[in-house]
C-alpha cells in the first residue's frame, strides 16, 4: 500500500499532477481543492489512494490525510466511484461535504455534476454515522491539513511542552477554527499552556 509521494511538481493541471522522485514522474489524479493548495509549489507531499483495475493502476492523490479520508468514505457509499468522489471533492471541501451529510442538505450534493438526488441520499445516509463517529475522535474533517497540525507538534515538543497535553490543545484550536495556520497555533497554544 502507498501512502504518500514526496517530490518535485513537474506539471500541474486542475485534473492531475506530475510528481518527479528519483527521476520517475508519477501521474496522479487529483481534486480541485488538492489543484488550489498545490498552485504556486515547486514541491509537494500527495497523500495517496491506489486503485488497481483490469485495465488500469491508478493513483488519486490529495493534500491532505482529511481530503483522503473523505475520498475513501465516499467510496463506500453504493454508487459513489472513484471519479464520483473526485468530482464531489472538487466541487465542495471536506467542511462542506461533512456539514452538509450532518444537516441532511441533499440539495448541496446533488449539485455536483453527476450526482443525482439517490445518490446524494445514499452519501447521505450511508455517511451520516462514520462522519458522526469519527468526529468523537476529533481526527477526521476537522484540521485542513494535518501537516499543519504536526508542524505545530513538533515545534512545541521542541520548546519542552508534554506531546499528549500539547496534542489535546491543538486538537481543540483545529475544531473551533480549522483553517488556523502552524504560526497562529503556536501562538495560541502558548498563551493557553
Amino acid at each position: 500500500m502507498y501512502e504518500y509521494i514526496q517530490g518535485r511538481i513537474a506539471e500541474l493541471t486542475p485534473a492531475y499532477v506530475v510528481i518527479d522522485n528519483g527521476g520517475i514522474g508519477y501521474m496522479i489524479l487529483i481534486s480541485l481543492n488538492t489543484y488550489t493548495s498545490l498552485s504556486g509549489k515547486e514541491q509537494a507531499i500527495i497523500f495517496l489512494h491506489h486503485i488497481v483495475r483490469e485495465d488500469a493502476q491508478l493513483f488519486y492523490g490529495f493534500a491532505s490525510k482529511t481530503e483522503r479520508e473523505v475520498f475513501r468514505l465516499l467510496l463506500t457509499v453504493s454508487g459513489v466511484g472513484a471519479n464520483t468522489a473526485r468530482m464531489i471533492l472538487s466541487s465542495l471541501s471536506a467542511n462542506e461535504l461533512r456539514d452538509a451529510v450532518l444537516t441532511g442538505n441533499v440539495g448541496l450534493i446533488k449539485g455536483v455534476k453527476g450526482v443525482g438526488q439517490k445518490t446524494a441520499e445514499r452519501v447521505i445516509v450511508d455517511l451520516k454515522d462514520k462522519i458522526g463517529k469519527t468526529e468523537a475522535n476529533t481526527d477526521f474533517l476537522f484540521a485542513q491539513s494535518n501537516t499543519n497540525r504536526e508542524e505545530a507538534l513538533s515545534a512545541l515538543v521542541a520548546l519542552g511542552f508534554q506531546k499528549n497535553l500539547v496534542e489535546k490543545l491543538l486538537d481543540k484550536l483545529l475544531k473551533e477554527d480549522p483553517t488556523m495556520k502552524v504560526e497562529d497555533m503556536v501562538k495560541k497554544a502558548l498563551k493557553s499552556i
